[in-house]
């Protein structure tokens, strides 16, 4: 009897397994006459998850692919002898200004003043000078290089004027960049400032390249006129390729007083010691910032961000490599044509 009721009770057990597939099959079924059916809301499928899979089904589900290679053959592969040569290709480096190109381009450095930043104006006087710079050839200099700059005039004879001097200050930002030469024309000081991205300004030629001591050279003012004397004829001195810029070393003895500036308290290095007097050293004293040499947010607030000067000295690197290109494939064009 009880052997009867078992065998009942697993029948019925099967017909409810039976008829929950039937089920199943006519959900889905009905769920596909549906989806190709034109109704608004189609009811959505549930995925059935089929837990009775045999072993053969789980056998073929993690047998190897027939393009599959295990990472262990891969590396194996990868070391063998006949690989040799097949290395991978590095990817060419990206093209970084080199980090003294700040001094030979300075105006192209924005104002540290975030106060007087714009950085849409910024980009556009870059587009700018970098336009200007395709059109006339603008070399490397320093304050204390010899030059020539030769201008637009239209009240000379020849309409342009040619002036030579010693740079005696570089400065500005953008396309307000100015430099100023000076020399000794008739036994009188001649100073003149250039904006260095002027349109009348139609040629810049420098005779010798060098460095001085100090950033600005107005000392030169009262200093005997023999250090600011050049000859309007003077030919250009040439220097080896790759070779660093050389530092003009000599100081300068200034004339006696009255001086235009008070050049004692502006630790300047290329005059020579200067006789103190009392009130001069009172003066000194008075005046002296000694904490501005250990003070870091001044000099922060002084300077642009490493990053933001990183980015846009090489984005000029890049575009006044090109222009230059340009420039040399031009000039073998015309030498070719002679």
């Amino acid at each position: 009897m009880a052997t009867s009721i078992a065998k009942v009770c697993q029948s019925v057990k099967n017909l409810t397994r039976r008829s929950d597939l039937l089920y199943q099959q006519a959900c889905c079924l009905c769920a596909s006459f549906s989806s190709s059916s034109h109704l608004s809301h189609p009811k959505k499928l549930q995925h059935v998850i089929n837990y009775q899979r045999t072993r053969a089904e789980v056998a073929r589900a993690l047998r190897r692919k027939q393009n599959f290679l295990h990472y262990e053959q891969v590396d194996k592969h990868r070391k063998s002898p006949l690989q040799s040569g097949t290395e991978l290709v590095q990817e060419e480096k990206e093209d970084v200004a080199p980090r003294e190109y700040r001094y030979v381009m300075p105006e192209f450095l924005p104002n540290p003043d975030f106060q007087y930043r714009d950085r849409v104006l910024e980009k556009m006087e870059r587009r700018d000078m970098l336009r200007r710079r395709a059109v006339i050839d603008i070399p490397e200099f320093y304050v204390g290089s010899i030059m020539a700059v030769t201008v637009s005039d239209p009240y000379s004879p020849g309409k342009t004027n040619r002036f030579v001097g010693i740079c005696i200050d570089r400065g500005g930002q953008g396309l307000q960049a100015y430099f100023v030469l000076r020399n000794v024309v008739d036994g009188l000081g001649v100073e003149v400032l250039y904006q260095l991205y002027n349109p009348t300004v139609q040629g810049i030629q420098v005779l010798k390249l060098e460095k001085r001591l100090d950033d600005q050279l107005y000392y030169l003012r009262n200093a005997p006129l023999e250090h600011s004397t050049f000859s309007f004829d003077m030919q250009p001195v040439t220097l080896p390729r790759d070779a660093p810029v050389p530092v003009n070393t000599t100081k300068v003895k200034l004339n006696p007083k009255p001086w235009e500036y008070r050049w004692e308290r502006f630790n300047l290095k290329g005059i020579e010691p200067i006789e103190l007097t009392p009130k001069m050293e009172r003066g000194i004293k008075e005046h002296a910032k000694p904490w501005e040499d250990y003070d870091l947010m001044l000099k922060y607030r002084q300077t642009v961000n490493e990053d933001e000067e990183r980015s846009i000295m090489t984005e000029v690197f890049k575009e006044n490599s090109h222009i230059e290109s340009q420039r040399k494939s031009s000039r073998t064009v015309l030498r070719k044509k002679k």
